[in-house]
């Protein structure tokens, strides 16, 4: 895999993030330098890390499964894509703060984000030829930007980018998964 491709992995992974701090940005009375550091140190750790775990553990297994890889990649990042594309849709609305930054809070919706990440890590393992080092430090500090930058846009643009970002989240990785196939199978 080479840079482009982390790079638009990297984005298509920080969709999530950038989507919640978007709504972090909307409900903070202030939306000041400190809410974007709070949000971009959690989701681009987090996002950061579990790629890297999830690498590690399809490492560790991927010869067991050499000959069907590629699928893998495949089903994993289209359902992730898939599932990101229907969470835009769907009309999700909680009666919690959303503008809270405290740790518990941030924790919990770092780890939720970066679910697919781990998912992401496996799939990498598996298709060989990814420099892990790299497409972490992309993943990470890509995601700490985009989320940076979400808190600061949630206070101007609304909730209308919300759902545009999921769906181009979930639209990349489903077509970096379809890339993967295609060039296993020799298409590409």
């Amino acid at each position: 895999m080479g840079l482009i491709e982390i790079i638009f992995l990297a984005f298509g992974l920080s969709m999530d993030a950038f989507a919640v701090s978007i709504c972090k940005g909307l409900s903070l009375t202030k939306a000041d330098i400190k809410a974007g550091i709070i949000c971009g140190l959690w989701f681009g750790s987090f996002q950061a890390l579990m790629p890297f775990i999830g690498y590690f553990l399809g490492a560790r297994y991927a010869y067991a499964v050499e000959s069907v890889d590629h699928w893998i990649a495949f089903v994993l990042l289209g359902l992730i894509g898939f599932n990101m594309i229907k969470e835009a849709f769907s009309e999700e609305e909680s009666g919690k703060d959303k503008g809270d930054l405290s740790p518990k809070n941030m924790l919990v919706l770092a780890v939720a984000t970066s679910i697919d990440a781990l998912v992401v890590g496996i799939s990498l393992a598996m298709a060989g030829n990814v420099n892990i080092a790299t497409a972490v430090i992309f993943i990470g500090v890509i995601t700490f930007a985009m989320s940076f930058i979400g808190v600061k846009l949630g206070r101007f643009f609304g909730s209308k980018l919300k759902k545009n970002a999921q769906i181009l989240g979930g639209v990349i990785l489903c077509f970096l998964g379809v890339k993967i196939l295609m060039e296993h199978l020799g298409i590409f």
